[in-house]
């Protein structure tokens, strides 16, 4: 049945204002209109919506029933025109964003807490990850923006730069380093280190390699498959010591300390950086790099 939702607009109206002409004028349209309105409804409906008479017209129980239903369908079509544009808007809606740091290490905690906070109606889902792993999940869409750390160079699509933290070296309390307040990396030579395998265990890595490296004598280094939680809370029984971010200092480990490292040049850092798929028209997205943007890149920002 190819009912018009002007006609129970115009029903509502009649039932609001007790009669056709005083409608007519809240409608600003022709009491002639209206009265076909009504008439063509009716007979669509099969039923008396008012009663006529000399008097004017009033509502019947099928036309108080009407009124009702008509009511919450103007209401629930506001719910989905309003939850489409916050949606549009990505003030609503979904995003998941992946990241290969500790949560609670890292200034990504900071961001996710932001973010919440601007866009409550958004549902955040947070999933950590491999690099490898965090990469399909942007490629294939099963994740909309990863946080990654440490150099960038197997994603083709968009990126932002966000921070970069100093590199920290991890001793266990009694090392033979821990009175130094800055530890050279030519003072780590000859020491063995432990590592994660995961982010940014292998860039870390490649750092103490290129530093430490001579021919013929490479630098003794352990890669566990274990967290970075687990390689510090190890340090305190073992002789290796360790090298991570920044962030990490702002969490006690019993019998670890932290050491700034550097060189003749300074210190040494790590990158994150935020990367997306250029076809991923999420507006929840867009918001989210808003934000970054405005956060790490105010300059840029119109």
């Amino acid at each position: 049945m190819d009912i018009e939702l002007v006609s129970f607009r115009t029903v509502i109206a009649v039932a609001e204002h007790g009669g056709i002409r005083r409608a007519a004028v809240a409608l600003n349209i022709r009491q002639s209109t209206l009265s076909r309105r009504i008439r063509h409804l009716e007979e669509q409906l099969g039923v008396d919506l008012f009663e006529r008479s000399g008097g004017g017209v009033r509502i019947t129980p099928a036309g108080v029933d009407v009124v009702r239903m008509a009511r919450r369908l103007f209401a629930q079509l506001d719910s989905i025109v309003s939850a489409s544009r916050s949606v549009g808007s990505g003030e609503s809606g979904n995003i998941t964003v992946g990241f290969s740091t500790s949560l609670s290490a890292s200034k990504l905690r900071a961001i996710l807490a932001g973010y919440v906070q601007a866009f409550p109606d958004v549902e955040i889902q947070v999933v950590e990850r491999s690099r490898s792993l965090l990469l399909d999940g942007i490629r294939t869409g099963d994740v909309d923006i990863g946080i990654i750390m440490g150099e960038l160079k197997e994603h083709r699509g968009p990126s932002l730069s966000l921070w970069s933290e100093r590199i920290i070296v991890s001793l266990p309390a009694q090392h033979r380093l821990a009175n130094h307040d800055v530890i050279y990396w030519t003072d780590l030579k000859g020491e063995s280190f432990l590592l994660s395998r995961r982010d940014p265990g292998p860039d870390l890595r490649n750092i103490i390699v290129q530093k430490l490296s001579a021919p013929g004598d490479p630098p003794s280094i352990a890669s566990w498959d274990v967290s970075n939680e687990s390689i510090l809370a190890m340090l305190e029984t073992s002789s290796s010591v360790s090298v991570h971010c920044e962030s990490w200092t702002g969490i006690a480990y019993p019998g670890v300390i932290f050491r700034q490292v550097r060189d003749a040049s300074g210190p040494n850092y790590i990158p994150f950086t935020a990367c997306w798929e250029p076809d991923n028209k999420n507006p929840a997205l867009a918001r989210f790099l808003e934000l970054l943007r405005k956060q790490h890149h105010p300059t840029l920002i119109p």
